[in-house]
């Protein structure tokens, strides 16, 4: 999936219809709701991938101190589960994957820039490090191990780095590298815009998606090109984005996700052949949402699937997608597999439900074994209360989902406070995983639901682009009929009804409290409130939300703008933002609070030092849950 604004991670397999997910039960006394401390408490882990041989997984666990950004330790154990260790590597090494059974690959910054690095598993052995004069983005291993492809900026450095910056596009090109460190060449240098590589079965050539960049392009293309140390040959052009990237049919064929619609966000399958040809949408009639494409060792295909908000890992074989793997009640990674098609046929995969971390699974069959426990002991001592899938149908007839989370302590019949919390993206949507938003303000005593409003994955093509240029009115509209179904339901009081949203979510609150009075208190995280300067200012591509230029007619940019419309707003409404934010930048907070604070409308804008689009730190995301909390209150 294209990353654009605040997304969520992934969604959840889940059979259709309504479902309840509680907590194990326990003596309720032992127990309490969910808080920001439970939050920093819980460790998580997530596999990276496997060893050639497919005996041992690399996994991640993240945990939280205090202070500071999250923290990673690196740790192998077997496909059991058993034997698992913590590895004693470089400080500040990332691993991508396995080099050799008993060596790892990833990046290690020199002198500020990241570098390939090979670093053994034993840390009495030496790692190696294969640098380049600009530092790498990332690396990506031959199917035999004997090469890296690596991603990197082909300019030479500034020499002035360091007294100015030029504004220019950013280029990425690919560097072939053997593993020894030997034979190092640029393939392909023509192409500038890489974002995407895969290597041939064979590992004789790459596949290479190339996309325009943000600065100087008003549109998005694609181009997938074939490289070689010969040089490039074209395969296709794509008019729109795509994401991930899969050879099939013994390397005939090249799978891919991409769309046909107004917006950037691939939602259907595509194949062309590897000789070239044009691109052939294999799911015209997909009812839902496939966001990501890759193979593994063996040339199968696999799919990640979005349905409403639940997800399914699918197969594509045959020239159709199969059914193939889901985690009831929760959600389910792409998995990760051996390098080697001559290792055991051992597919892994992160899980996650709302009141689990994330964990690691193992298949058996058709089925999902988790095998690790992450964060189980801390969330013991949790009183989680009920999450639903729910349904309802909006102002104008849209059939629309969300996830209604209660209190812990919500009794059937009460009218209790409400938050609605509309996701980021806003081509994204909620899942079902322990979601920190939902759960810590839940935890406070809230009735909270996520509305998945038109725009979001999920639900076929049609529903994804009705967002392009109508976020302000259908997406608002159907934002809004989630309070109206959560008050006629008896769960919210409609005298205590609040708003909150992050980034696409954070413009859906600047909006609504420009529209409605209806709810007494609003928080706005880093969101967009001037679409005229939004849109050529934001990191990447926005005109997903409207392509026309805004020269020759800016009203289309205004209409939507909360800034325009200050003096409406009545509701308290809190300003969260990153201070060093480029995908929303942090003018679009400061502008609507200005204009906010000198009509004297009741506002307060908190922004963090260093942060980009949501704080990175501990600190700063625990002062984010108190603002809110202290808000609310």
């Amino acid at each position: 999936m294209r990353s654009k604004l605040f997304l969520s991670i992934m969604v959840a397999a889940v059979s259709a219809g309504a479902i309840n997910v509680r907590a194990q039960a326990s003596p309720a006394s032992e127990k309490h709701p969910f808080t920001y401390d439970d939050f920093i408490a819980v460790r998580s882990t997530a596999p990276i991938a496997m060893s050639p041989d497919g005996k041992l997984i690399l996994h991640d666990i993240v945990f939280r101190g205090q202070k500071g950004p999250f923290q990673h330790e690196y740790h192998v154990m077997a496909v059991s589960g058993e034997g698992d260790r913590k590895l004693e590597l470089p400080e500040h090494f990332r691993p991508s994957g396995f080099a050799t059974e008993d060596e790892l690959f990833g990046t290690l910054p020199v002198n500020g820039q990241a570098q390939l690095a090979i670093v053994p598993l034993d840390p009495a052995k030496p790692a190696r490090i294969l640098a380049l004069p600009t530092g790498i983005e990332s690396a990506a291993i031959s199917p035999d191990g004997s090469r890296f492809a690596v991603l990197a900026n082909p300019r030479t450095k500034d020499p002035l780095a360091g007294v100015h910056q030029v504004i220019e596009p950013g280029e990425t090109s690919l560097y072939v590298i053997g593993a020894d460190g030997n034979g190092g060449a640029w393939w392909c240098p023509a192409l500038r815009n890489i974002t995407q590589i895969a290597w041939s079965p064979d590992g004789s050539q790459i596949a290479v998606v190339s996309a325009s960049p943000k600065l100087g392009h008003h549109d998005v293309r694609t181009q997938i090109e074939m490289c070689s140390s010969s040089g490039p040959k074209r395969v296709a052009e794509i008019a729109n984005a795509t994401a991930g990237l899969a050879w099939a049919d013994g390397g005939k064929t090249l799978v891919f996700a991409s769309t046909s619609t107004p917006v950037l966000t691939p939602d259907h399958l595509w194949t062309v052949p590897a000789s070239g040809g044009t691109a052939v949408d294999r799911t015209p009639n997909e009812s839902g949402s496939i966001i990501d494409v890759l193979n593994d060792s063996r040339g199968r295909v696999w799919l990640n699937v979005h349905h409403g908000v639940h997800t399914t890992v699918e197969e594509f074989r045959d020239g159709k997608v199969q059914p193939g793997f889901e985690w009831p009640d929760g959600v389910p990674s792409e998995p990760v597999f051996p390098r080697k098609e001559s290792a055991p046929d051992v597919l892994v995969f992160g899980v996650a439900d709302p009141t689990h971390a994330a964990n690691i699974a193992v298949a058996h069959g058709s089925d999902l074994e988790r095998i690790t426990h992450e964060g189980d002991d801390a969330l013991a001592k949790v009183n989680f209360g009920e999450v639903r899938v729910v349904n309802w149908t909006a102002k104008d007839g849209i059939r629309l989902e969300g996830i209604l989370t209660f209190p812990a302590d919500y009794q059937p019949g009460q009218k209790r406070p409400f938050v609605v919390l509309p996701h980021g993206g806003p081509e994204s949507n909620d899942v079902l995983r322990l979601d920190n938003f939902s759960r810590i303000v839940a935890g406070l005593g809230y009735v909270v639901l996520q509305p998945e409003y038109r725009g979001s994955t999920g639900f076929g093509s049609d529903f994804l682009a009705a967002i392009y240029q109508h976020f302000g009115d259908r997406a608002y509209s159907d934002v809004d009929s989630a309070t109206d179904f959560a008050i006629a339901q008896g769960w919210a009081d409609p005298n205590r009804l609040a708003i909150f949203g992050w980034s696409a979510g954070g413009f859906m609150t600047s909006w609504t409290v420009t529209q409605t009075r209806r709810y007494k208190a609003a928080i706005e995280g880093a969101g967009i409130t001037d679409w005229l300067s939004f849109i050529p200012t934001s990191d990447v591509q926005q005109v997903d939300f409207d392509a026309r230029m805004q020269e020759l007619d800016p009203k289309p940019m205004l209409q939507f703008s909360a800034v325009m419309y200050a003096d409406k707003v009545t509701t308290p409404l809190l300003i969260l933002h990153g201070a060093a934010d480029i995908r929303v930048p942090t003018f679009q907070g400061l502008e609507f609070y200005a204009l906010l604070a000198e009509r004297g409308k009741t506002v307060r804008m908190v922004t963090y030092p260093g942060s980009p689009h949501f704080p990175v730190l501990v600190e700063q995301q625990k002062d984010v849950f108190k603002e809110v909390g202290d808000w609310l209150k």
